[in-house]
């Protein structure tokens, strides 16, 4: 049997520079993405925006929004060659713990009914439903619900 070296992974603040490769991401990873002037908007806000790089190349991104004592998860995303390898669970400990640095009781995503692999992962992650948004997502098929979710942190 042959060892597979695992990669080295690094979370850092999105930089500028960094917004063609996350565009890149989006684009290859959602058949509505953001656009890379969103990205720069969140940026400009002063959202906490995170990439995950492996060996030095970004592999994924994260974007909160923190604020009144609550974060919300704007957008996640892993590249699609390095799914399934744990990265987007990484990707999202990581966020949860930014959240909470920042002084976040609880969080809140939002998550395509389309998407299960992702609604697994928050629910391993300790998410809960909480509700529906109607129509929130655009689709090919007119418009997709979003599942509404919050994860609390013990202690609050």
């Amino acid at each position: 049997m042959v060892a597979v070296a695992r990669p080295s992974l690094e979370m850092r603040a999105m930089r500028r520079e960094d917004l063609p490769r996350v565009s890149e991401l989006e684009n290859a990873s959602y058949d509505f993405p953001w656009s890379i002037g969103i990205f720069g908007d969140c940026l400009k806000a002063g959202h906490p925006s995170w990439v995950l790089c492996a060996d030095g190349r970004i592999i994924g991104y994260g974007i909160l929004s923190i604020g009144a004592g609550e974060a919300h998860v704007l957008n996640v995303c892993i590249a699609p060659s390095e799914r399934e390898q744990g990265f987007g669970r990484h990707l999202m400990r990581r966020l949860l713990d930014i959240a909470r640095w920042n002084g976040a009781e609880r969080v809140f995503l939002e998550v395509r009914p389309s998407n299960p692999n992702a609604h697994a992962l928050y629910i391993s992650l300790g998410f809960h439903e909480i509700g529906r948004r109607p129509r929130y997502y655009p689709a090919h098929q007119g418009r997709e619900d979003a599942i509404v979710m919050t994860l609390e942190f013990p202690g609050t």
